[in-house]
């Protein structure tokens, strides 16, 4: 069970979009929004993912292949996911990711790879549904940021200037649909128990000679419950910005740290 729990079937009739939607975050999204009643289509680049999560939605939208950083394949993938399940009225732009590197060694292709598919990815996509949403006269955009978009860490430069990008276009979008039915908000998990984590565990492990269990001991020490953020809590924060009740939650960045002091 997702633990949408007494929101069970508050989302019946909307079509919620969630990139990055097969494994991970983007996959206790899905898998929450599905319990919570929406008919939910996903989109990724990898095919197995996605078949894999997708057949674990009752109500299920669909998936997409493709590449948030390309314009031409978000136009395609949207186009086919609408065509099939209605409008998009709940969009959560899950798709990222994480290169490290010492500032100094930080090449122009990987910050320009950061940007694109940790900000510029969501500010397409989010393009594109909007319109959708203000037609309906209904919206929760919800973007997966992180405790980066609100401080800094050493080796992902890149990332958290992303990061920060993608929370100043949250709040900047908040305002401008203030006035309508369409929320906007960013959660910002820190270190999350996914495959993004492990690699980078991988990461340290190769680059300083600790073993695992060391490597994780100095993620989860930024955490002052001692432990690693699980999919389903961010699941669980999504879902709630997505009711009734958080009607006037917009612009904000709710996050899930276990205490982090931001």
């Amino acid at each position: 069970m997702s633990g949408a729990g007494p929101f069970s079937e508050f989302l019946k009739g909307h079509h919620a979009l969630v990139t990055g939607g097969g494994t991970g975050i983007g996959k206790a999204l899905a898998l929450a929004l599905d319990e919570a009643g929406a008919n939910v289509s996903i989109l990724g680049r990898r095919e197995q993912p996605l078949v894999e999560t997708s057949g674990q939605i009752k109500n299920d939208g669909g998936f997409a292949i493709a590449d948030v950083t390309s314009e031409a394949e978000i136009k395609r993938a949207i186009a086919a996911r609408t065509a099939a399940a209605g409008p998009v009225s709940i969009l959560i732009n899950n798709a990222g990711a994480a290169d490290t590197a010492p500032f100094a060694k930080t090449s122009n292709e990987m910050w320009d790879r950061m940007i694109a598919v940790n900000m510029t990815a969501a500010f397409m996509v989010t393009r594109e549904i909007v319109p959708q949403m203000a037609k309906n006269e209904f919206g929760r955009i919800i973007n997966i940021a992180s405790t980066a978009s609100l401080k800094g860490y050493a080796y992902v430069s890149a990332y958290v200037a992303a990061k920060h990008g993608l929370l100043g276009m949250t709040r900047a979008l908040a305002l401008e649909l203030a006035a309508s039915k369409i929320t906007v908000n960013a959660l910002c998990p820190g270190f999350t128990d996914t495959g993004l984590v492990e690699r980078s565990i991988e990461n340290i492990v190769e680059k300083t000679g600790m073993d695992a269990a060391q490597a994780r001991g100095q993620l989860t020490a930024t955490n002052p419950q001692g432990r690693l953020v699980t999919p389903q809590e961010v699941a669980n924060a999504a879902i709630w910005l997505c009711s009734e009740g958080a009607a006037s939650v917009t612009g904000q960045a709710i996050t899930l740290a276990g205490g982090e002091i931001m």
